[in-house]
This record gives structure tokens, sequence and C-alpha cells, in this order.
């Protein structure tokens, strides 16, 4: 039966643990010189070889026959620890045996001398899931323990572990393990088995795993199974969802070239590969990076973060102005934080691109050089001469007891971003005059169809927009975010377009209306205060409250939300 990479090629040496050699060197040194602790606590992320390290310490504690700290891994007692058929090494899983019973049964049981190992070692991973009985039970072994028995604590969520069974431990950090080691026993472990490999593919792999061993070896069977039995890098990006540095290249290129649709193209051939939508975001945070660091320190970029093209690399990192990757990295995380909880990511991906295709970074502003004044110049002596005058009416004003009065600072000019065409509600009003809740019904049930209609630059907009209020002669179309407002009302082939769709779907071409979303809630209120139900205006006494709960109901369908005064 086959078995996995990670299962075959798990440490049975504390040597051949990746990446921790702070901590294996400390645990042989304490098994060499008889200087063990009665509990140990290894915390750290999945995959880096904590209970690899707590069954290898079983074996070199219990082993006769010793060469540095390493066990033999020959006796009949290290065979029988690597079986998992020694009774003296009991491996628990907390998260499974996380009550009370269990607990006191391991106490109980503690008291008991091993029967065919010097120490009785009791491993119990994920500790962190033990209740808090559990943990008061282990508490008073771990005060008092018996002779001859060792605890090995594993989890890797420390901060759950009660601060007093931390206290009675001694703890070891394990940390992640660094791509470069992940690729070193990548290579290892291929060359033993005879796998022809691509380098570039097993530090795509190598990323991929952030930090885990076992994650990487993983991947590594995924690819060396899907590539039958050879490791390419075509193999390796379409089992992990990464994408190429090429693709990256061209739609980073593209947003800063603010070619907008070339890279809604470029994205969306991305998704219909199979991408990953975050593993997308992720990437293209890494390349931002690595031209930042290339920008301040090229030695610390390698060969395979730039891509196939170096070339391509190195000039777009020379003529991109630092500030767009700021922006850039910036605009990167919160659609990363935003699209934990979607459902549709390609909608936030078409807004990341249509927002990074707006980024432009401040321009530097330029030291004016100071220029050169001629004293002799006619002009500037006719100008010391006008200063003189006035300095000497001053003089006078104030001697006959005037003031002066000191001209009131101009304002500063408001610049909290693009100005934002004002609202037309003439053109609103009427369309909520007539509308209906049927009408914004029919209009929502064809939205769908009518941004299939459209071309993929168009629906990047229209995808942050929906329709609130419609009726036979026009629709009320609210945009999430106001620049994209402003673009939507700018370009007319978009109103034209969403008119004839809804010809199409519907048989009636009504007008399209744009409002930004944070202004139309203040729209329709006023539209309420000064068109009341029968024509009354604001200035004639108000009809009874339900006629005007009635009207709202019918304009704006389930967007009217009664509240009592």
């Amino acid at each position: 039966m086959y078995r996995a990479l990670y299962r075959v090629w798990r440490p049975q040496r504390f040597d051949e643990i990746v990446g921790q050699q702070m901590i294996t060197q400390t645990l042989k040194n304490a098994i060499m010189t008889h200087q063990t602790s009665h509990a140990y606590l290894f915390t750290g992320p999945r995959g880096t070889g904590k209970t690899s390290a707590a069954k290898i310490f079983a074996k070199a504690i219990n082993c006769h026959h010793l060469v540095d700290g390493e066990p033999c891994n020959e006796c009949e007692t290290c065979t029988a620890i690597t079986k998992g058929q020694l009774n003296d090494v009991i491996e628990i899983d907390a998260a499974s045996n996380n009550g009370v019973e269990e607990i006191r049964d391991i106490r109980d049981k503690a008291k008991y001398a091993p029967t065919q190992a010097d120490y009785k070692v009791y491993i119990i991973d994920e500790v962190h899931m033990l209740s808090t009985g559990a943990f008061n039970a282990l508490l008073k072994t771990l005060e008092e323990p018996p002779a001859n028995v060792i605890f090995i604590l594993a989890t890797t969520e420390p901060h759950k572990i009660p601060l007093t069974i931390i206290s009675r431990t001694q703890r070891f950090d394990f940390r992640r393990i660094t791509a470069k080691d992940s690729y070193d026993r990548m290579v290892y472990i291929l060359n033993e088995k005879d796998v022809t490999y691509d380098e570039k593919a097993l530090r795509v792999i190598a990323a991929a795993a952030e930090g885990g061993m076992r994650d990487a070896l993983s991947i590594l069977d995924q690819v060396i199974s899907f590539g039958d039995n050879t490791v390419t890098l075509d193999d390796a990006l379409m089992v992990t969802g990464s994408v190429t540095k090429q693709l990256l290249a061209n739609y980073v290129s593209e947003v800063t070239d603010h070619d907008t649709k070339p890279a809604l193209e470029t994205m969306r051939q991305i998704l219909q590969e199979g991408k990953d939508a975050n593993r997308f975001i992720e990437d293209l945070i890494s390349y931002t990076r690595d031209v930042l660091l290339y920008q301040q320190a090229p030695e610390m970029v390698d060969s395979v973060a730039m891509g196939e093209d170096d070339q391509q690399f190195e000039a777009f990192a020379k003529q991109i102005d630092a500030e767009v990757l700021y922006q850039m990295v910036k605009t990167l995380n919160d659609i990363q934080q935003q699209m934990r909880f979607t459902t549709h990511p390609d909608v936030y991906l078409e807004v990341l691109t249509v927002k990074l295709a707006q980024l432009d970074g401040q321009a530097a502003v330029q030291p004016v050089a100071a220029a050169t004044v001629n004293p002799e110049d006619p002009t500037v002596h006719k100008l010391a001469q006008q200063v003189e005058q006035l300095q000497s009416e001053v003089k006078t004003l104030r001697s006959q007891g005037g003031s002066v009065t000191k001209p009131a600072p101009a304002k500063p000019r408001s610049s909290n971003g693009p100005v934002v065409k004002k609202v037309n509600v003439s053109q609103i009003y009427p369309i909520l005059g007539a509308a209906t809740k049927n009408d914004l019904i029919k209009v929502r049930d064809v939205w769908t169809d009518l941004m299939n209609i459209l071309s993929v630059t168009q629906r990047a907009l229209m995808h942050v927009a929906q329709p609130v209020a419609a009726s036979s002669e026009g629709v009320v179309v609210a945009f999430d975010y106001a620049f994209v407002y402003q673009k939507a009302i700018d370009d007319q082939t978009l109103i034209d377009a969403l008119g004839n769709g809804l010809d199409r779907l519907m048989g009636q071409a009504p007008k399209i209306v744009c409002v930004p979303k944070e202004q139309w809630p203040q729209i329709r209120k006023d539209y309420l205060a000064t068109h009341q139900p029968g024509g009354a205006t604001s200035e004639q006494q108000a009809p009874a409250k339900e006629p005007v709960v009635e009207e709202a109901k019918n304009m704006f369908g389930d967007l009217v939300e009664v509240q009592p005064d």
C-alpha cells in the first residue's frame, strides 16, 4: 500500500528535523547531560516538527546506544517506539480525549513504573483542546510528577493553555520553516526517490506551504501524482493554484498603465484557469513586495521572484513609482480583508482591478531654485520705493490714531478627494412620482441577465450597483462607491447599454438615472417630505400616517423601514 511522502520521510533523528536546530540541539544536550525535565511544551504552527520531536525525544531518552544524543533507531526499544508498539510511550489526541476522566486515567496510570523502557513518556497532542477540569486534573500531576515519567505537551495555540500549566513546563517554540529549508528537504527526498524535478516548481511549492514541512510534502505528493512521477513548474502552479510570474507581470503592468479593460481580461483569464482568488491576492502582494525590494536592494530578490523574463521585471521596477506600489499594497490588503466573508470573490477582484487602474503616485515636489535678484534692476528699485512709501503712510495713519486692519486669512481649499457631480434630483423625482414596487421587482428580476449582456469593463462597474427605485418611465440605480458613480455617469455608452439591455429584456427602454448610495436615503427622504400623496406639498397639512407609509412602500418596496415615533 502506498504511503504518503510525509509519513515515509518523517524524521527519525533530531538532525532530520528541518529548521529547528536550536531546539534539537538543546534537547540532545539535555539528554546527554541527564538534565531532562519532567514536562515539556512544544508550540508552533502545524507541520513544523512538534510531534516528530516528541517521538524522537522518547526514543532518545530510552535508547541505550545513544550517539551524540541521537537514538540508534536499531535497538528493540527504538524500533518499538517507531512502530508505535511500546506500551510505555503513550500518544494521546486531546481533541478527542479532552475530558476529566481521561486525564484522571492518565494520572492514575502514571504512578506505575514503566514496564519495558526506562521512562514512561506521555505525548499529549493538541493539548489546548482539554477542558478546564481536565487542565486542573493535569496540573496536580505536573506539580508532583512521579519518578521516571515525562510529559510532552504539543499545541498550535499556546495562548489557550492556562499559565499554571505553562509555568510548570519547559517551553520550546517551533518556528515556521523557511522556504529555503523546505526546498532543500524536497530536493533531498526527490534525489533519493530518483524523481526528475524543476527547481522553480519546488520553490513554488515551498512558498505555498507557508512554513509547514508536512504541507510542502503533501503538495509535492500531489504534484508527483499529477505529473506522472515528474515535478514541473506548470504542474506545481496548477496544484497550488498559484499564478505564473508572467501573468502577474502582465496584470500589474496593465493596471499601472491604467489599461482597465486588458487588466480585467487578464484577471478573468486567471480565474478561468481555476486559480484561487485569495491565492491571486497573495501572489500580487508578494510580487509588489518583490518590486519594492528590488528598487531598494536588488540583491535581495532572486531570479525566481522575477520570473522567466528578468529584463521585464527590472524595467518595470525602474519605471514604477514607489508611491504607487505603497498604494497597491494597501488596496490589496483592504480587499483581502473584505474577501474573507464573501461568496463572490470575482466581484471584489473586478472592483480591485478598477481601483488599481485608477491609482496614481503623488508627484514629488521639486524645490524651486531661488531667483537671482539684481539690486541695480530698475524694476527692483521702483518696487523698493513703493514699499518705503507704503511704510511711511502706515506710520502716518498710526500717529493719527488710525488702525490697520489685517486682511482675513484665506480659507484653505478642501482637497479631500475628487469632486463628485451633484445629483440632479429633477430627473429622479418624476421617476419616484410614478414608482411602484412591481416595477422595481421586474427590474431586479432581469438585473442578472442585464449584467451578462454588458461588456467586461461595464460589468465591472455595475457589480457595485443595484436598482433602488423603478417606474415605467425610468430606473434609479445606486452605486456603492462615489468614484464608480462618477465614472458611470460620464460613460454615456454604459447608460445606453443599460437602456438597450432593459429594452431587450422587458420590452421597454426606461431612463437610467444614477445616484451614489450614500446620498440615496437623503434624496428619498427629501422627496417624501415635499411630495405627499394626492399632490399636497410640505406647506399643506400632512395627511394621516398610514397613507404615507403605503405610498412609500409602493414606490420603494422592501427598502422602506417603518419605525415607531
